[in-house]
């Protein structure tokens, strides 16, 4: 008897299925909050140097005494960076296009000495004005994004090696508490480095929480039904991305909006005590007594008393030799590169997942660019994700993984080069290729996902994951730096996130197809399955080659 029969014996698709997959998925409508946070504690008002505060000029209302001191820089905007050291009095009665022109000509302009004013129409507190990370440190905003994917990525490589060996219910309650502690305590930090501190470990709760939750899911569900509950929990965190536009539009200060997608954690730390530890990770852990009590306690929830007293600790290890014996085996990471076969697969599916991700936060964690509402966009955001998944699925099951995977890169590559061509102006056209763009890229990862699992063997599957994995993470923690080129060259952060998705739809290229193609159980079954029934990569070694030699070209292209 397999283990999906026990499975199946204590109800698999059950009462207790439901409440477990319900109460797994709820924190992931807030996990976007925190992914997508800054877009809104981080916004940047219109902001202007102050007077100096020995001047007095009571006869003077606020504006012109504005115009005193704070020049026009050549559009006619008044200067967010730089001021008079004196009170210019000889421009309180020109106009414009003069006032300008006398401005280019002094030599009297400084920092802004005395701090800057806000308009806090919009957001009434952000970190831009609470530190006035503006001007000399307006970088300090992306590094602050930069330092939460970095808490993400250690957190990928740290929860990962410890749910493991302590199981995944003990981490993802860890989790559960650090995100929420860690979240109330960036809320009331008192300092931009301790407030960067706090979301690293946000982000590093965020990693445990995924990794956590979706083992939980899978390992207590059928096989017949994953794709159904992957898909829903997928959409949790769509969902998540408006839920985050609507507080966002409710709660105009950071700190309270920090705190309030932070408290839904503490709630879920305490219910997730409730939650079952995976039968299968007992058993692998030489823990079958625990192993027959949780699945016992899952046969009383659904109903299945009387078969749940069958089972035993020998009936289970027995079910479970198959995967007992896997994971005494010797593989490890190196394995992803030991043989041609393996080496290019992995060396591709880098690129893929390095690009679907550096595009994706690059396009989502930016939204005051395109010059529209920024709570309209975001809800826009999120519900491109709804479409685009349901047609990657479509895709991948008609035309194969392979050609979905190209598509959804390059077209969206395509559609951000092309906003590069669109005025400033045609706001509409912009936003909807970015929104076009952001949805192709969401159609990117719902293949990844899906067809990275496929091309790996059993044995290396785990190793596989994780490394794409953080390369996703790299990426994701490289984008924001990415819009700091921003300010030398205006187009050049567009055009590196465009032709990001481009070179890795090319790499994608070299991938085998696995529609409709068993799951390879070992590296030998993977390349005795390429060579043998993929014709495409019948030759995969000339591949493996002009590889090689394309990513050399494009390397002396870029230096």
């Amino acid at each position: 008897m397999a283990f999906s029969d026990l499975l199946e014996l204590v109800g698999s698709t059950g009462r207790f299925q439901i409440i477990h997959v319900t109460l797994l998925s709820l924190p992931i409508l807030m996990m976007a909050s925190h992914n997508l946070l800054q877009n809104f504690v981080a916004s940047v008002p219109p902001h202007r140097c102050r007077a100096p505060k020995n001047f007095s000029a009571p006869h003077l209302d606020p504006g012109q005494a504005v115009g005193l001191f704070v020049p026009l820089e050549a559009d006619g905007q008044l200067s967010k960076c730089h001021r008079y050291a004196t009170p210019q009095w000889h421009l309180q009665a020109s106009n414009a296009t003069s006032r300008a022109t006398a401005d280019t000509l002094s030599k009297e302009l400084q920092g802004c000495e005395d701090g800057w004013e806000y308009d806090t129409s919009e957001m009434s507190s952000t970190i831009i004005t609470e530190w006035d990370l503006v001007c000399d440190l307006r970088s300090y905003k992306q590094m602050g994004q930069s330092v939460y994917m970095g808490g993400v990525l250690v957190g990928a490589v740290v929860f990962g090696g410890l749910a493991d060996r302590f199981g995944r219910r003990m981490l993802l309650l860890l989790s559960h508490l650090l995100m929420a502690v860690s979240g109330t305590c960036a809320a009331f930090a008192p300092s931009f480095s301790l407030f960067c501190l706090f979301r690293f470990l946000c982000g590093m709760a965020l990693s445990g929480m995924v990794l956590n939750s979706f083992s939980l899911i899978l390992e207590w569900i059928p096989t017949k039904v994953r794709t159904v509950v992957g898909t829903a929990t997928g959409y949790c965190y769509t969902m998540g991305q408006m839920i985050l536009a609507g507080l966002a539009y409710f709660i105009r200060d950071w700190r309270w909006l920090t705190l309030a997608v932070s408290i839904p954690f503490y709630i879920s730390f305490l219910y997730s005590w409730w939650l079952q530890e995976s039968a299968r990770w007992l058993v692998l852990r030489r823990k079958p007594e625990q192993a027959v009590k949780n699945l016992r306690f899952v046969a009383q929830i659904n109903g299945r008393e009387a078969e749940g007293r069958r089972i035993n600790a020998e009936m289970l290890q027995e079910s479970m030799m198959k995967e007992m014996s896997c994971s005494q085996g010797t593989h490890s990471a190196m394995d992803l590169f030991r043989t041609s076969v393996i080496r290019v697969i992995t060396i591709c599916l880098s690129a893929v997942w390095f690009s679907t991700s550096f595009a994706y936060y690059g396009l989502s964690m930016d939204l005051q660019k395109f010059g529209v509402d920024i709570y309209l966009i975001q809800v826009i955001f999120g519900a491109v994700d709804i479409p685009a998944k349901v047609v990657a699925v479509v895709c991948m099951s008609k035309i194969g993984r392979r050609p979905s995977q190209c598509a959804a890169l390059i077209l969206a590559g395509v559609t951000i080069l092309a906003n590069l061509a669109v005025p400033y102006e045609m706001q509409i056209l912009r936003t909807s290729l970015a929104v076009l763009g952001k949805g192709c890229l969401a159609a990117s990862f719902n293949c990844c996902y899906l067809y990275s699992g496929e091309l790996y063997p059993t044995v290396i599957r785990q190793n596989g994951m994780g490394w794409v994995s953080m390369m996703a993470r790299v990426g994701a923690m490289v984008a924001p730096l990415v819009l700091l080129l921003g300010e030398t060259v205006a187009w050049l952060p567009g055009l590196i996130y465009g032709g990001a998705p481009i070179i890795a739809g090319i790499f994608a290229i070299f991938l085998p197809e696995t529609l409709a193609v068993p799951l390879p159980d070992t590296i030998q079954d993977m390349e005795e399955r390429t060579y043998r029934n993929q014709p495409f990569e019948s030759s995969f070694k000339e591949h493996e080659v002009t590889l090689k030699n394309f990513a050399s070209s494009v390397q002396k292209e870029v230096m």
